[in-house]
């Protein structure tokens, strides 16, 4: 009943006060953080729908992403949502959400991990133009599992940056990708984690 509620009353409600008024109405912007205390229903309900619309303007993402970043969430949650954006089309709005959930340094399973390398690697027959956007959740997700890559992986990533460089942001993914630790090189390796479900 929560994700109903979540998916039909409260994601249209906020994404018609954000398109209205360019920001979004604090009494809505509680409504979203009190909604992240039913995680999954939250997920289904108002994150997914949005990422799979297409239609979610960097706005409405940018603001969404701030109540992801403010809360904690239990990490089998965000690593189902992180496989399910990984795997979807691209879009800019996509970036921001799957940035937000990087940047919260969970110790993932090495499943979500090879998920977002593929999601990465999947553009590099993409002659496109990528965005800022993409680079940067490029750039948080090596900072934060740089040593959870094994080295095939690296070496495909750094394939990946000679077809989509950027001024500033290339030079530092390499220098992260290239002076790290891969899987299995550390003592004592994480163990593997079943995420249960869609989370």
């Amino acid at each position: 009943m929560a994700q109903r509620f979540f998916n039909l009353v409260l994601l249209p409600r906020i994404r018609d006060d954000i398109t209205e008024y360019k920001r979004l109405n604090f009494h809505l912007f509680m409504a979203l953080r009190k909604a992240l205390f039913k995680p999954a229903a939250f997920f289904k309900g108002i994150l997914l729908p949005l990422c799979e619309s297409g239609t979610c303007v960097l706005r409405e993402a940018i603001i969404i992403a701030s109540v992801l970043l403010k809360n904690s969430i239990p990490m089998l949650h965000s690593a189902a949502a992180i496989l399910k954006i990984a795997e979807m089309e691209y879009n800019g709005a996509n970036s921001i959400f799957l940035r937000s959930l990087l940047d919260k340094k969970y110790a993932l399973p090495y499943r979500v991990i090879d998920a977002v390398v593929f999601h990465f690697l999947r553009f590099q027959q993409d002659r496109r133009d990528l965005p800022v956007l993409w680079h940067q959740s490029l750039l948080t997700f090596v900072q934060r599992y740089k040593e959870d890559m094994s080295s095939e992986q690296k070496e495909a990533l750094v394939e990946l940056l000679r077809a989509h460089t950027h001024h500033q942001i290339t030079a530092e993914v390499r220098r992260e990708l290239i002076h790290s630790r891969c899987r299995g090189d550390a003592e004592g390796r994480r163990g593997e984690m079943e995420i249960e479900g869609d989370g």
